[in-house]
């Protein structure tokens, strides 16, 4: 009864904003930050294209058996190093081992927060990433566009609390670097 009067005495916008709720679309927008140069070193930033005044970097990857599924074959292991983040919660980009057209043959997101604290400041960490065809490995990049909030919801996930600008989709295999 309360609500119906307020409303009475409303102007007609405010009357169809407040009868609307949260199931209108109105004001919540998804937009997707672009993928940035992949390199060996990159200058991480943010989805509007303003650098974080973080590095990451490859700094070394070699084809070899994972010690704990020799069995699987080569894989690429690679050394990694994040310079001005965060030890407890900084930064995460997609790193991709590509063949000699920069096209990615595998994928997959490192974090800073993964890493170890070197005495310089620095974070520094490994992985390890399967290819189908490890022979045809000719580097590994890193894509600077920071991943670690990409899991924002999106207005279609949480209308009222979603929308914004998002990080890239992930790169994945096949993806021209």
């Amino acid at each position: 009864m309360f609500r119906a009067r307020v409303l009475l005495g409303a102007p007609p916008a405010v009357v169809i904003l407040a009868l609307s709720g949260c199931s209108s679309h109105w004001g919540c927008t998804d937009t997707t930050a672009e993928r940035g140069e992949a390199g060996v070193s990159v200058q991480v930033e943010d989805t509007s294209g303003r650098r974080l005044g973080v590095t990451a970097e490859v700094v070394g990857w070699r084809l070899e058996r994972h010690p704990q599924v020799p069995s699987e074959g080569d894989k690429v292991h690679f050394h990694y190093r994040f310079d001005g983040a965060a030890p407890a919660s900084g930064p995460a980009v997609d790193t991709c081992a590509v063949d000699s057209e920069r096209v990615a043959l595998g994928c997959q997101t490192v974090s800073s927060s993964g890493a170890w604290p070197e005495p310089d400041g620095s974070l520094t960490g490994d992985d390890w990433l399967a290819v189908e065809h490890p022979e045809q490995v000719a580097e590994v990049l890193m894509i600077p566009n920071d991943q670690s909030y990409g899991r924002r919801p999106t207005c279609e996930q949480d209308i009222k609390d979603g929308g914004g600008m998002h990080p890239p989709k992930p790169a994945g295999r096949g993806d021209q670097l």
